[in-house]
C-alpha cells in the first residue's frame, strides 16, 4: 500500500495504524515522490491519498497513477468527503473515499473492503 499524504503527523498516524493491522505501507508526503515509488518494481495494491495535495491533487494523482498501473486501487481521504466527486462508474472496491477525519475502525473497514481481506 502506498500513503500519500501532506501532514507530517497524519501521515505517520496512518501509517502506524496500518501497520499495527499487518500492512505494508510505504509513504510519501507528495504526489511527485509518490509516482517515483510507482514507477518502481514495489508492490502497491492500493494508493491512499489525501485529496488536498499541495501542486499534484490527489485526483490527479490517482489518473497518472492509473497509467503506471491500471490495476491500482484508489482510496481518496478528504476533510469534505462529502463535496468531493469520484467516479461512481467504479466499484467501491476500486474507487472510494474515506472522510477525515476517520476512525480506527472506519480506516480498517474502508481497507479491509477494498483489498478483499
Amino acid at each position: 500500500m502506498l500513503l500519500v499524504e501532506d501532514s507530517d503527523v497524519v501521515r505517520m498516524l496512518t501509517v502506524e495504524v496500518l501497520e499495527e493491522l499487518d500492512y505494508q505501507v510505504s509513504e510519501a508526503a507528495e504526489a511527485l515522490q509518490a509516482l517515483e515509488i510507482l514507477r518502481s518494481d514495489e508492490h502497491i495494491d492500493l494508493l491512499m491519498t489525501d485529496i488536498g495535495l499541495p501542486g499534484m491533487n490527489g485526483q490527479e494523482l490517482a489518473v497518472a497513477a492509473r497509467q503506471l498501473r491500471p490495476e491500482l486501487k484508489v482510496l481518496f481521504a478528504s476533510g469534505y468527503a462529502e463535496s468531493v466527486e469520484i467516479d461512481k462508474s467504479e466499484p467501491a472496491t476500486r474507487t472510494d473515499i474515506i472522510g477525515k477525519p476517520f476512525s480506527l475502525d472506519a480506516l480498517r473497514d474502508k481497507v479491509q473492503g477494498m483489498l478483499g481481506n
